[in-house]
């Protein structure tokens, strides 16, 4: 078989896509992903083969950008969904998915739920497509309405036709009620064990705190507002504690990092899971539901997008505390250092009550009661 996969820049989007490649190169199928430019240098470190798309017009991507990070939640998703991914992405990436699906002639197309080129040439020849999620199945299918607009253009009734397409998520049902009609979920298995982590604090044994706001947030100003509070919440408590900022905050932005703190760019996920005892996030989808697979409980401090939505979920399960300093106000008004107080007394409770550990692990179980990525594959065929 030959399985085409299609992302849209972005850690959160191009991961998930990750174990069905994998997956697919070992039961001997090929593999081909279509990506942008961005994604370029991981898909290539990753060693599949892949072809390279464009990226919009750079000054008006960034312009939009601009927009959404002072916009209230309701324009910013419009902008996000419909004029970044849905218009711009998706003329960018279009001619590079529609050559692959031509002259590549793959048997199945697997995409990322905000990565629409691939979905409009592959239906454009015929060949089967899956929706591969990055988030709450409800986020996704109002994410798909509002892009509409700008995709119905390209095909008559193409917005429907991806509602009925499968749709593979790795969330739970019991958090992630699925409006989509083929809903299959999944278990995200390891490819390998959790590493041990560097020695980072000498004879210390306390509690691991570990604190990420993912690779978006990292992106705007938003992101080092929010490493701050985090790192004046978490200086005088008993723990340890791990801050993965991204590429694109300097730690020295953050001024005095506490003495019980390491800061770093980037560390595997399911290595620092296996061992932090609360994790304190954005609430973005790969973070939020691979923390709960682990079985570890959360702090959620929502900013924008989907998180609020999955702090409710975290909350509505008993997994962790939820932080929510200004629901409703643009992106870079929603967290400071004042915020500090707060996220401190949420990571004491978490810490301090066991019920958050039992309910992640209780999460944990859902999820590791799924089917394989090799038996949805097997149902694609």
């Amino acid at each position: 078989m030959r399985v085409l996969l299609a992302s849209t820049a972005g850690a959160g989007h191009y991961n998930p896509l990750v174990l069905f490649a994998e997956v697919a190169r070992s039961r001997g199928d090929d593999v081909l992903f279509v990506v942008p430019p961005g994604l370029a240098d991981t898909v290539r470190a990753a060693g599949f083969d892949h072809r390279i798309g464009a990226d919009p017009p750079a000054g008006e991507l960034d312009a939009l950008w601009r927009r959404w990070a002072d916009a209230p939640p309701d324009e910013a998703s419009i902008i996000a969904n419909r004029e970044i991914f849905g218009r711009l992405d998706t003329a960018a990436m279009l001619p590079a998915v529609d050559d692959a699906c031509r002259d590549w002639r793959p048997d199945l197309v697997l995409n990322d739920p905000c990565e629409f080129a691939s979905v409009i040439a592959a239906d454009r020849y015929g060949i089967q497509s899956a929706q591969v999620a990055i988030s709450r199945a409800d986020v996704e299918l109002g994410s798909l309405r509002l892009a509409a607009p700008v995709l119905e253009p390209y095909s008559d009734g193409i917005v429907e036709r991806i509602v009925a397409m499968p749709y593979l998520s790795r969330f739970p049902a019991s958090t992630d009620p699925s409006p989509f009609p083929i809903t299959r979920r999944y278990r995200d298995v390891l490819a390998a064990p959790a590493a041990a982590l560097p020695d980072w604090w000498p004879n210390d044994d306390r509690p691991l705190v570990y604190v990420t706001f993912g690779s978006v947030a990292g992106g705007v100003s938003i992101g080092a507002l929010a490493c701050r509070a985090a790192l004046d919440a978490v200086a005088d408590l008993p723990v340890r504690a791990l801050l993965t900022v991204g590429r694109a905050i300097d730690p020295a932005e953050l001024g005095d990092i506490p003495a019980n703190v390491h800061v770093e760019a980037w560390v595997p996920q399911s290595d620092v899971l296996a061992h932090a005892a609360v994790v304190v996030c954005h609430g973005g989808s790969g973070t939020t539901f691979g923390t709960l697979a682990a079985g570890v409980p959360l702090v959620v401090v929502p900013l924008f997008a989907d998180q609020p939505g999955n702090a409710r979920c975290v909350a509505a399960a008993g997994a962790g505390v939820v932080v929510e300093p200004a629901p409703g106000a643009a992106a870079t008004d929603r967290i400071g250092r004042e915020h500090a107080p707060q996220i401190r007394a949420a990571v004491q409770a978490v810490l301090a009550d066991p019920s958050y550990s039992r309910a992640a692990q209780r999460v944990a179980d859902e999820m590791r009661h799924t089917p394989s990525v090799d038996e949805l594959l097997s149902e694609l065929r």
